[in-house]
């Protein structure tokens, strides 16, 4: 019996040790239930709780370099209970950190439950969190998270865009591309990030150099549509060599429309090249102006008496080119800005592509208007697009941020010939008119100047320009465009006539296609422009 009894009482023990483990665990389980869950709120978040953030996929240029990549950080969080000295360990995390003394004390000093955990830094990089861990304070905690990086800093930043807190796509690529990239899909952009940074410094020193407001620029394969570079640039009031005040959120080239000015008369050209209604040396009366009902339509420059149809591109005569534009009529001239894309919203991967803005009614005025790049705005990505189209043999395009193979080009929209007749003129306006200063020996570019002048409380405003260019080499076979545009040039390289695009943004667009032409491996044509 004593054996017995000794034997129960072993077995009784034995269920209570058990029982007691059980409340024990139980007791465990419930404390990480707390912490994980009840008190993951945005001021007393738990260090234990993971990040359900889905890692998001790189996004890579055409050569395959790093545009954007989701890296694992750390959200910091300590137990100001188990601290001794809250002073010191402010103090300490703060150091380490970078953080602000005084913040991180309000935060540990604040009324707090027991065993709470509270949130002191957010995202901090692996570097942070060593210094942080060796201060060895109790109850110092991570948790891991996801953040988005940009390897290239501000040079491609309004093109990629944003993502939000939750790792969704706000803007730009980051927006259009958002359902790839959660699914995981590396997305290989079509950007040359090499042609991204020359063009962004050159942009740069543009603003410098003509004290413009803002500048913007892209590069596009004029038989692909692929946007190998884009940039849009303010003013900064930083130092030399520092970031300049960029909004990554608005990306001008597409997301803004403007006047563009005399590179539109690329297109009235092109219609009466198409339509036949005009011969290049046929001659039209020019002097002091062209007067269209009780409007006189004049020349930002002066003119001779009478200009060829050739001489009036060359020389940008607004004058001229009204009366072009006349013979072709408000009818033929709208269809053939809608055929070229002009008149609907500019459509790529980027969903924020602009809407145009073009005259409700359209009478003689405003065909005269429209010939010479007032009345009508659209994006700059549009007007490159449509451009390329007269260029590449008149074959339509869409742009696009995605890598391409091979040529892209889909249907006719003008005749070869006319494009070929094209690419005569615009070579003719480097060599012989408004855009020497974009010529570039070797690459044998071909262009067209635009000053437009910018409205103002429903005036146009003289000494406001917006002065852009168009590029395209080598012009007896496109491959490459460049459009360059300047916001308000002035100061003292930008005075009077010097202000207008043949001497701002044709040596800009000039500057470009020297730096980009042996990136791209574009071979040195023998100049036989001139015998």
């Amino acid at each position: 019996m004593v054996a017995e009894g000794g034997a129960n009482i072993v077995q009784r023990r034995i269920a209570i040790a058990a029982i007691g483990s059980v409340l024990a665990f139980a007791l465990i389980a419930a404390r990480l239930v707390d912490l994980t869950l009840l008190k993951g709120g945005a001021g007393s978040a738990s260090p234990v709780a993971a990040t359900t953030t889905p890692v998001r996929a790189d996004i890579v240029d055409r050569n395959g370099q790093l545009l954007a990549r989701d890296l694992a950080v750390h959200d910091v969080f300590v137990q100001p209970s188990a601290l001794k000295n809250i002073p010191a360990a402010a103090r300490d995390i703060a150091a380490a950190a970078g953080l602000k003394r005084s913040r991180v004390l309000w935060i540990l000093s604040s009324r707090h439950r027991p065993n709470e955990f509270v949130l002191v830094a957010r995202q901090v990089m692996p570097d942070v969190q060593a210094r942080l861990v060796a201060l060895h304070l109790p109850s110092l905690e991570f948790a891991r998270v996801m953040r988005r990086f940009y390897p290239a800093g501000f040079a491609a930043a309004q093109v990629l865009g944003q993502t939000d807190s939750s790792g969704r796509g706000l803007t730009g690529l980051e927006l259009g591309f958002d359902r790839d990239l959660r699914a995981g899909r590396v997305v290989q952009t079509s950007l040359d990030m090499r042609v991204q940074y020359a063009l962004a410094r050159e942009l740069q020193s543009a603003l410098t150099d003509f004290e413009v407001k803002a500048a913007g620029g892209l590069v596009m394969d004029v038989n692909t549509g692929e946007i190998l570079a884009m940039a849009s640039l303010a003013e900064s009031t930083k130092g030399p060599g520092e970031v300049p005040d960029l909004n990554p959120t608005r990306n001008r080239m597409l997301r803004d429309v403007y006047e563009l000015g005399s590179v539109f008369k690329i297109f009235s050209f092109a219609l009466a090249m198409e339509d036949h209604t005009v011969s290049l040396d046929q001659t039209f009366p020019i002097g002091r102006g062209f007067k269209l009902g009780r409007y006189l339509i004049r020349d930002a420059e002066r003119m001779p008496d009478v200009l060829t149809a050739r001489d009036i591109l060359a020389q940008s005569s607004n004058a001229g080119t009204a009366q072009i534009a006349l013979r072709s009529g408000a009818d033929r001239q709208r269809a053939f800005l809608a055929k070229l894309g002009l008149l609907s919203p500019i459509r790529s991967e980027d969903p924020e592509g602009a809407r145009p803005l073009f005259p409700r009614h359209w009478s003689s005025v405003e065909t005269a208007t429209v010939g010479f790049g007032h009345g009508i705005s659209v994006s700059p990505l549009s007007f490159a697009t449509a451009a390329a189209i007269i260029v590449n043999g008149g074959r339509r395009i869409s742009p696009t941020f995605l890598k391409k193979v091979g040529d892209a080009r889909g249907p006719q929209v003008i005749a070869a010939s006319t494009s070929e007749t094209m690419r005569g003129l615009l070579r003719y306006v480097v060599t012989d008119g408004t855009g020497k200063l974009a010529d570039v020996v070797g690459y044998d570019v071909g262009g067209k100047t635009g000053s437009a002048e910018k409205a103002v409380h429903g005036r146009y405003v003289a000494h406001k320009l917006m002065t852009s260019f168009c590029a395209v080499f080598p012009i007896d076979k496109p491959r490459y465009l460049v459009f360059v545009m300047l916001d308000e040039p002035h100061g003292a390289n930008a005075m009077g006539v010097m202000a207008l695009a043949g001497h701002t943004a044709a040596p800009l667009a000039g500057r470009v296609v020297a730096r980009i032409a042996p990136m791209l491996e574009m071979p040195i044509i023998a100049d036989t422009s001139h015998p």
